[in-house]
């Protein structure tokens, strides 16, 4: 222990052994997929910031770490952004300097039984204000969310439902906190073991009394894939080869057909041979298509990626147009300032533009769809107000085609199960090129997914549910719970400090013999 004390005073070897204990969670995501590894992921790095020799080290540690965590969670974008990636992570590594600061404040030396009952609440709380701040569009969305590696744990997903995402989170973290108390704290064993107990009553809890899906009616929906295809007029090429695979399910009692992202090239307006073929395509189909166009719009000005519902007479009107939008992907922030990304990578040439409110869409047969457009599954709160609003199925129109080869299509199809358990709705996830996949009201996978190799329309028996969940009825309570806990400790803090202030600031009291005495003594 001592010779790894000695070879980490060094600030660069610090700093390193941050950055790689901080990317440690990302085993626990897809591709790796190994979840049980999120509940002592971040023992390491809890580990090295406790053993901070001052807090400004500690908040170095928890910088550090936060850069390895982002940087390894998208590093799939090194290709695409190049070195304007890990200007990113070190700007978000950032939002975990005051958490690297509390781990030291907290668990630092010789803690106290109630030092490590404290942190038992506010590190976990301390992690979801950090998930919340970065969930924020501008700072890149909420892609990692440390509850999101649970997505194939049933518990996790019943926890889901009750508090979204953040509460899986919540409790993640809380076992990392007991588990590196029970490793590098043994006076305070028995807080810890409490801690772990508590999180498993959570869970027990979750399991038993939150509300079930109630599944009855069933829908067939058929998922487009083309799979990758490039080169000059690969927007026709991949429009004729959709038509051919739609084609193939007719005859099947399909309800609804999905394509993916970007599937048509073209303002349905400006192509209107294409508006045609479309609904030919839905007479032979006896089903409704849901496309996505992403072109530059013939009835104003800028591009968009829009959901557009094509029935047998022709478009239906209903059209949604992406809201939140890809922070260099499909716009670059702060443009005047940041433009230069353009040319050190694959960044936007030309900002997107954004739609105004979400839509409910009438699919037929009394079947409402609520449609999101790629990165827009990654919000919870979107998902939440498609099914508050009366969606029957959750949708998510995608393209990856660009990380083909990384973690980011598995990763991307992962956050449908999080979002159907939260909601209580199956989700669709429809993708140009995989993964595509389809879960359950429940958040277990309904039916094959199709992966990054395959080209296929696959057809899914959906199970449709009614009722609502928690979730979908509170909102976001975690991670503002979360927020008050913060702020009792800091006010609680605040107050002790004030009274130890008062306390030295006060005279000695003289005995009658003239020897000080402190009040209280």
């Amino acid at each position: 222990m001592k010779s790894l004390g000695h070879w980490l005073a060094s600030p660069w070897r610090r700093s390193t052994a941050a950055a790689v204990t901080g990317a440690l969670p990302v085993l626990a995501f897809p591709a790796p997929s190994l979840w049980w590894f999120a509940y002592v992921a971040l023992v390491p790095w809890l580990l090295l910031a406790r053993t901070a020799p001052t807090g400004k080290r500690a908040a170095f540690d928890g910088w550090w770490g936060g850069f390895g965590f982002m940087l390894a969670m998208h590093h799939w974008l090194l290709p695409n952004l190049h070195v304007f990636t890990f200007v990113i992570a070190a700007l978000l590594g950032a939002l975990w300097a005051p958490w690297g600061w509390l781990v030291r404040r907290l668990l630092g030396g010789a803690p106290s039984r109630g030092r490590v009952a404290a942190a038992l609440a506010v590190l976990p709380s301390a992690w979801l204000a950090v998930e919340l701040v970065r969930s924020w569009q501008g700072l890149g969305g909420p892609w990692g969310v440390l509850g999101a590696s649970q997505w194939e744990v049933e518990a996790a997903l019943r926890l889901a439902s009750v508090g979204g995402v953040w509460l899986a989170s919540f409790l993640v973290v809380t076992v990392n906190v007991a588990v590196a108390v029970l490793v590098a704290v043994r006076r305070a064993r028995v807080p810890a073991v409490a801690g772990l107990v508590a999180a498993a009553a959570a869970t027990s809890a979750a399991w038993v009394w939150s509300p079930r899906p109630d599944t009855g009616d069933r829908v067939r929906i058929a998922v487009v894939q083309p799979g990758v295809v490039a080169g000059r007029d690969s927007a026709d090429r991949r429009f004729d080869l959709e038509e051919r695979l739609t084609r193939e399910v007719a005859g099947q009692d399909v309800g609804l057909i999905v394509w993916g992202e970007s599937s048509v090239g073209f303002d349905l307006g400006d192509r209107p041979d294409l508006a045609r073929r479309l609904t030919a395509l839905s007479r032979e189909t006896d089903a409704r298509i849901l496309v996505n166009v992403d072109a530059r719009r013939s009835d104003r000005p800028g591009i968009y990626k829009s959901s557009v519902l094509i029935g047998p007479d022709g478009p239906t009107g209903d059209r949604y147009d992406k809201m939140r939008l890809v922070p260099f992907g499909e716009y670059i922030p702060a443009r005047s300032l940041l433009g230069w990304a353009t040319s050190v990578g694959k960044a936007a040439g030309e900002d997107r533009r954004m739609g105004s409110e979400q839509v409910v869409m009438d699919a037929g047969d009394g079947l409402r769809i609520g449609p999101m457009v790629c990165f827009e599954s990654a919000f919870p709160d979107m998902s939440r107000h498609l099914a508050q609003d009366g969606a029957d199925v959750l949708l998510a129109q995608s393209s990856t085609s660009t990380f083909q080869q990384s973690w980011a299509p598995a990763q991307h199809a992962s956050l449908a199960a999080l979002r159907a358990a939260e909601t209580g709705r199956p989700m669709v996830h429809a993708t140009l090129t995989g993964v595509s996949a389809v879960y359950g009201p429940d958040g277990g996978r309904v039916g094959p997914r199709l992966g990054t190799d395959t080209a296929a329309a696959q057809v899914y028996e959906v199970p449709l549910a009614h009722g609502t969940t928690l979730y979908a009825r509170f909102g976001d309570w975690p991670p503002y719970a979360a927020l008050l806990i913060l702020a009792v400790w800091g006010v609680t803090g605040a107050v002790r400090f004030g009274r130890g202030a008062r306390g030295s600031l006060e005279p000695p009291v003289r005995t009658a013999h003239g020897s000080p005495v402190r009040p209280g003594h």
